[in-house]
Order: C-alpha cells, then sequence, then structure tokens
C-alpha cells in the first residue's frame, strides 16, 4: 500500500488510501484540474488537497471495516482531451482486479466532476457526487442510467456551460436518479460553508451505499424534485 503523502508510481491509476481485509464497496475520490495541464500530478496540488476534508467526512457515512478508499490518479494535471476520464475508467478496472464487483461511489470536484460522471459508465459505478462540476455544453448523459446522481453547485460561484438541472433532467430522461443542491453563498473552490458541501456529499454517498439506513435528507428530498434543493 503507498506511503500517506506520497504518490504512486505512474503506470497506476488508483492510489489506495484504505484496505480493510474485507470489501464489499468502494468510494474514490477524483480531484480538480485546469483544461489543459500536462504536468505530473503531485500530492501537495491544491485540488488534490481540496478533497482530503470531502473524503475524511464522507468516509464517516459508511462503515470502514469492509469500504474500500482511494483516490483516482491522473498520469497529468489537465483534462487533455478527456484523457482524466481515461484514468478514471483506468483505477476503476484496477479495482475491479483488486476487490471483485463491488459497488463504486465517485466523488469528484470541478474537472474531477466531469471525469466521474464520465466514468459511470463503468459497470461497477453505482452513484456520481460531482462537487461544482466542469459540464460543458454537449456532456453525455446516457452512462448514467440507474445511477444515483447528485450535482452540488454554490449559488456564488461562476455557472457552468450547461445548467446544473438541465442536466439533471437529461440523466432523468436516460433512466438516473439525479439532484441538484445548490449551497447558498458557497463557490466553486468549496471554501465557503466548506461543512456544507462535506455533510451532503456524505449523505448521499451513505444513501447510495447504505440504503436504508438515515432518515431522508435534502438529497433524497432533491432526487424526486422538479428544481434544484437550496441548502
Amino acid at each position: 500500500m503507498p506511503v500517506p503523502g506520497q504518490m504512486p508510481p505512474g503506470e497506476t491509476a488508483l492510489w489506495v488510501r484504505h484496505r480493510p481485509e474485507r470489501i464489499q464497496a468502494a468510494l474514490l475520490t477524483l480531484h480538480d484540474g485546469p483544461a489543459v495541464g500536462h504536468h505530473p500530478v503531485r500530492p501537495w496540488q491544491m485540488g488534490a488537497l481540496r478533497m482530503r476534508p470531502v473524503m475524511r467526512v464522507a468516509a464517516s457515512a459508511v462503515p470502514l471495516q469492509d469500504t474500500l478508499l482511494g483516490q483516482v490518479c491522473y498520469r497529468q494535471q489537465g483534462w487533455n482531451d478527456g484523457a482524466a476520464e481515461v484514468d478514471a475508467l483506468r483505477a476503476l478496472s484496477e479495482l475491479n482486479r483488486l476487490t471483485g464487483d463491488v459497488p463504486v461511489m465517485l466523488l469528484g470536484h470541478a474537472m474531477g466532476g466531469r471525469a466521474a460522471l464520465r466514468a459511470a459508465a463503468h459497470p461497477q459505478v453505482v452513484g456520481v457526487v460531482a462537487l461544482a462540476p466542469w459540464l460543458p455544453k454537449g456532456e453525455p448523459v446516457s452512462q448514467l442510467t440507474g445511477r444515483s446522481i447528485l450535482i452540488m453547485h454554490g449559488d456564488s460561484a461562476p455557472t457552468t456551460d450547461t445548467d446544473p438541472m438541465d442536466y439533471v433532467e437529461q440523466a432523468r430522461t436516460a433512466g438516473a436518479r439525479a439532484a441538484v443542491l445548490v449551497v447558498r453563498n458557497g463557490g466553486r473552490r468549496m471554501l465557503r460553508r466548506a461543512g456544507v458541501w462535506q455533510d451532503m456529499a456524505a449523505l448521499a454517498v451513505g444513501h447510495v451505499l447504505r440504503p436504508g439506513h438515515g432518515e431522508s435528507s435534502p438529497v433524497i428530498r432533491g432526487w424526486s424534485s422538479g428544481s434544484p434543493m437550496v441548502v
């Protein structure tokens, strides 16, 4: 297992952060990056560091005795015409060889949110939490059929190319359970009201990986709402 604080060799796309002896589910994070960036990814990059508290809180919603925690390792920092999506799918293939066909939840921010939504095409992915995702026009949704999707964005963040609720409606038409949560006074970098971003992500992870546990929440209500839920 990799030493905490060090990135694994470039040939692997999956960095395992917590590996229990008996694995029944997995939670993977995908961090932000630029549209174009060919430098190697480093663990001290702001995008990677920003996901650490999100993962820590989200992990509290699942039983750690049987849930693997990991991070997708991009070969390069940027989206680079879909290279980040390819790396996400590579990580899921590596995970499959490690754990077998366990359900997987993806938790991505900005560029990582876009990669996570694309990588939902992998058959093990059961849900995606996309935090302030980068959604250019024309993003596919057919891969979301049967998945549980939560998109979160701040009301003070710049609008993305595609309205998140429009994307959610398309995803629902494709057969996904999908919702939008708007974080009041929340910015794209998730620094303002960070606890709300983290708590809502954790709720979604828990609802998907532990169905039947927990009471109704803004996430559950959002999955059946025709408009964004404000938190």
